[in-house]
C-alpha cells in the first residue's frame, strides 16, 4: 500500500520561502508509486491551504503558493487510524512538516501533530523548541558537558532599559570580534558581525527586529565543519563536510543568493578529529533527546579544538543543501533520505503508542 503523505510547507516565518524551496525539492524526489502526496501551505499570514493530491511533479515554487481561499482549521487533519472519516477524505499516515524557523521548526507544529496523533517526520517538541531557541540550546549543552565558545544574551526590554551596560557586559566578557543572533532564528537570518561598539549597536537594532531575545557569541578563528545525524534512539553520523565562505560568515546571501560559499564534502580532516566530532553530534542529538534528522555545526580551530556552535532540527533540505550531500557522500541518496526519515517518523509513533496514559 502507498503512504499517504501530507507535506507541510511555507508558515509564518521569515524563512517562508526557504521552506518553499524545501517542498519543491521533495516533492520531485518522492515516488508516485510509494506515496499519495498532498500539499498542506501555510501562507505568511498563518492560514493552512490543503492542495488536492499531487499527480504529478510541481515545477516551481509559485505553483505550491495555494490560495488562501480554500483555507482549513488544521484540527481538521487526521490520522489514517482514526475511525472519523469526512467527505472521503480518510487522513494522513505521516505528515512531513518542511517548516523552518518559528511557527514550524520550534515545536508549535509538533504539540498541534501530538495532540491530534499524527506520525510526523522530525524532531518532536522539546528536541524543536530547544534546538531553536539558541540560549537554551547552549545551556543544555553546557549542561551535557559539550565545549563551546563564549556567549550571553539579553531579552528586549533589558537592553533597552540600559543599552550602554548590555555593551558593557558584552565588551567584558566576549570582546571584540563577536556575533549577534536572534535566539530563535535560522538561515542566519538577523546575525552581525562586530568589531565596535558602534556596530554592536547597529546588530542589537537589526536583531531585536526578528525576536525579543538575541545571544551574543565571541568570535574566534577557527573552520565550520558540519555533520548530518540520523535515526532515533541510535542515532547515525554521516561524513563531515566543512563550508568555506568567501565573506566574513555565512550569512543568508551567502546561503541562498551569492553563491559565495563552498562545500568540501569530506571535510579534510583527521580521523581522529571526525570521531571527535561525531561523539559531540551524537551527544548533542541525545542532549536535546532528538529524533529524525539533525545537523550538527562545529567550529575546529588549527590547534584541534572542536566546540560545538549549534544544531539545526530542520536543516536546509533541497538536494543541494549540506545534510543530503553529506548523507549523499556516505552513500544515502535523496530520495533514499526522505524514504528513510519517513520510515523513522512511524517508527517512533509505533513507539510512542506503547505508552500506557491511565492507571
Amino acid at each position: 500500500m502507498k503512504t499517504k503523505l501530507g507535506l507541510l510547507y511555507g508558515g509564518k516565518s521569515a524563512e517562508h520561502d526557504v521552506s518553499l524551496q524545501t517542498a519543491l525539492a521533495v516533492i520531485k524526489a518522492l515516488d508516485l508509486e510509494k506515496f499519495d502526496i498532498y500539499p498542506i501551505y501555510i501562507t505568511k499570514e498563518g492560514a493552512w491551504v490543503k492542495g488536492p493530491q499531487l499527480t504529478g511533479t510541481v515545477e516551481d515554487v509559485k505553483s505550491l503558493r495555494l490560495s488562501a481561499e480554500a483555507a482549513m482549521s488544521p484540527l481538521a487533519m487526521r490520522s489514517t487510524g482514526q475511525d472519523s472519516k469526512e467527505d472521503g477524505d480518510e487522513g494522513f499516515d505521516v505528515i512531513f512538516p518542511l517548516l523552518h524557523g518559528p511557527n514550524g521548526e520550534d515545536g508549535t507544529v509538533q504539540g498541534m501533530l501530538e495532540l491530534l496523533n499524527l506520525p510526523y517526520v522530525g524532531n518532536g517538541v522539546l528536541a524543536s523548541s530547544a534546538g531553536m531557541d539558541k540560549v537554551v540550546m547552549k545551556n543544555i549543552f553546557a549542561q551535557a558537558g559539550l565545549p563551546q565558545v563564549k556567549y550571553t544574551w539579553f531579552i528586549r526590554s533589558e537592553w533597552e532599559t540600559d543599552k550602554d551596560r548590555a555593551y558593557d557586559k558584552i565588551e567584558a566578557e566576549l570582546g571584540y570580534p563577536c556575533f549577534v543572533k536572534p535566539a530563535n532564528l535560522g538561515s542566519s537570518v538577523g546575525i552581525s558581525k562586530c568589531v565596535n561598539r558602534e556596530e554592536l549597536a547597529n546588530a542589537f537594532v537589526e536583531a531585536f527586529l526578528f525576536d525579543r531575545k538575541i545571544i551574543v557569541e565571541e568570535g574566534i578563528v577557527a573552520r565550520e565543519i558540519e555533520i548530518g545525524v540520523l535515526g532515533n534512539d541510535q542515532p547515525k553520523c554521516s561524513v563531515a563536510g566543512e563550508i568555506i565562505a568567501k565573506k566574513d560568515f555565512y550569512d543568508y546571501k551567502a546561503k541562498y543568493e551569492d553563491g559565495d560559499t563552498a562545500m568540501v564534502i569530506p571535510a579534510d580532516i583527521s580521523e581522529d578529529d571526525y570521531q571527535s566530532l561525531s561523539e559531540m553530534a551524537i551527544s548533542s542529538f541525545k542532549s536535546l533527546d532528538c529524533s529524525g534528522l539533525v545537523r550538527a555545526d562545529f567550529f575546529l580551530t588549527k590547534e584541534g579544538k572542536a566546540y560545538i556552535n549549534e544544531v539545526n532540527t530542520m536543516p536546509g533540505f533541497t538536494p543541494f543543501s549540506m545534510f543530503p550531500l553529506l548523507w549523499k557522500h556516505t552513500g544515502v541518496e535523496y530520495p533514499q533520505l526522505i524514504e528513510t526519515l519517513v520510515n523513522l517518523a512511524q517508527e517512533r509513533y509505533e513507539e510512542k503508542q506503547k505508552i500506557k496514559y491511565s492507571f
